[in-house]
């Protein structure tokens, strides 16, 4: 089965690479953009799946039912709003159609040998670089913040939120002509991300603007105003990706590392 994996890695890693481009630029990927992928990855996903079962049927239907569980993870994430629908849709894609490593990678493969695992536990950890850059330059800006927010956002000018993508952090109003702000904290994020509602998007503000004209002002006479970094997670799981292809599962370095293996 290793030709067709090989095939689908390469239609996937270009999609990817494509997809990566346009969310960093427009904030917005199609779910046309996999189109071409899925109709080189459809039919290499039949014979892979059916190579599974007939090599070992047991191992083959365990591989199916693991790929149907972390479908269905990602897909309730991506409805819960915890994820974007890009993102769910790219991690459902991988998993569905790539349930192995196409090849062995430079750390060789890990003991689960379930690669979408190790495409999203590269992305995640990968992701981690961006706080804690976003932390070093908040330090040395002076930026001034709960801990927590200094890895999390930057302050922009509130002149220009609009232009600058992210979400924003803090509840601005004003009382009596005083602008009062407070910075929402983690477990109302949470709530906010789950319900749909209240977390105001720079993007909204550009694509909308006579509809935000009081939150425009408000940000206007607040000065700066702390919005998130805003890079799309679609970038990560490419880097999770080509990772897991050519050098293998971190998380599973990491482990063995620190165990002494």
């Amino acid at each position: 089965m290793i030709l067709p994996l090989v095939i689908t890695a390469v239609a996937f890693g270009i999609t990817l690479l494509y997809a990566s481009y346009r969310d960093l630029k427009e904030r917005r990927v199609p779910h046309k953009t996999w189109r071409p992928a899925l109709l080189v990855a459809a039919p290499m996903a039949i014979l892979i799946y059916g190579q599974a079962i007939l090599a070992d049927w047991r191992t083959g239907i365990a591989y199916i039912i693991i790929v149907a569980l972390f479908c269905g993870f990602f897909y309730a994430f991506a409805a819960l709003n915890m994820f974007g629908g890009a993102d769910a849709y790219a991690l459902i894609v991988i998993t569905a159609a790539m349930p192995f490593f196409p090849v062995e990678p430079l750390l060789g493969i890990p003991p689960h040998a379930f690669f979408p695992f190790t495409v999203l536990a590269n992305a995640v950890i990968l992701n981690i670089v961006a706080p804690v850059a976003l932390f070093l330059r908040n330090i040395a800006e002076g930026n001034r913040a709960p801990l927590p927010y200094l890895f999390l956002g930057f302050p922009v000018d509130g002149r220009n939120i609009q232009n600058v993508f992210g979400f924003v952090m803090e509840d601005i109003e004003e009382r009596d002509g005083i602008v009062e702000r407070r910075f929402v904290g983690f477990a109302e994020t949470l709530r906010r991300m789950a319900s749909g509602k209240g977390r105001r998007y720079t993007k909204d503000l550009r694509l909308h603007p006579e509809e935000h004209r009081e939150e425009l002002a408000l940000y206007r006479k607040a000065g700066r105003v702390w919005i998130s970094y805003g890079i799309p997670f679609i970038i990560p799981i490419t880097a999770g990706f080509m990772t897991a292809l050519f050098i293998g599962d971190i998380l599973y370095w990491i482990m063995k590392t620190l165990a002494g293996m």
